[in-house]
């Protein structure tokens, strides 16, 4: 039968999701995040449960954004008390749904007009282009080995990386370096304490940049009012 005379067949397009609603989910996003780590740093009893609910729930503080709170203790904690592939199981699973969480946060940043910008300046476009050359493989060298990944998690919104390869990345990564943590766990058996030291340094080291900027900023406000005080406005008679 021939169609061309009842016309062309309108092409059918998702509608746009309004600002609205993208602004809300991104707001609830941070919140469920912060509010788990909040939950976590303030109830002792869940730092010390075996409960592997505990562990899927901190994978979302531990793996969101630029993590405030390490991973690795936490795994080989329970590394302790269950076999390696249950805890590289329900860890692997908490970090993709945390990651997903992570792709929509970034992409919602990234859209402002406030980034779009300094997301167009030829340093990012740079990194962009040499981070699409191979993006699988950089994806899952940085998920294996102890390189910093939070970078790459706004790579991969920036240069359009599909999340379904994203996730494909982080769990064939991330999934082997949480069993071998948990493996080492389960064969070392760390006192509770060296693990609390392990989690105290982990989490200077994470946000000693952060720190030194905070110390920084102070230094350099006090020399200015040091300078200030004694220039000719501020000079005592």
């Amino acid at each position: 039968m021939n169609l061309n005379h009842l016309g062309a067949i309108p092409e059918l397009k998702a509608k746009p999701v309004p600002p609205w609603v993208k602004t809300m989910i991104f707001v609830v996003e941070i919140a469920f995040v912060a509010g788990l780590l909040v939950w976590w740093l303030t109830t002792s009893s869940l730092r010390e449960s075996k409960n592997l609910w505990i562990l899927f729930l901190y994978c979302f503080p531990a793996e969101f954004l630029i993590a405030t709170v390490p991973h690795e203790p936490v795994l080989l904690y329970f590394g302790k008390f269950y076999s390696p592939l249950t805890v590289a199981l329900v860890s692997v699973t908490g970090t993709a749904i945390t990651e997903v969480i992570n792709y929509t946060v970034f992409k919602y940043v990234a859209d402002l007009k406030v980034f779009r910008k300094m997301l167009e300046s030829k340093a990012v476009q740079k990194t962009v282009n040499l981070f699409k050359k191979a993006p699988f493989i950089a994806l899952w060298v940085a998920g294996l080995t102890p390189i910093p990944f939070y970078p790459f998690r706004f790579l991969v919104v920036i240069a359009r990386y599909p999340i379904w390869k994203y996730l494909l990345a982080v769990i064939t990564s991330r999934g082997p370096r949480m069993y071998l943590l948990a493996l080492a766990a389960r064969v070392i058996q760390f006192p509770d304490y060296t693990l609390a030291i392990l989690m105290a340094v982990l989490i200077v080291a994470a946000n000693l940049p952060i720190l030194q900027k905070v110390f920084r900023k102070k230094k350099m406000k006090g020399g200015a009012d040091r300078s200030s005080s004694t220039d000719g406005s501020g000079a005592p008679f």
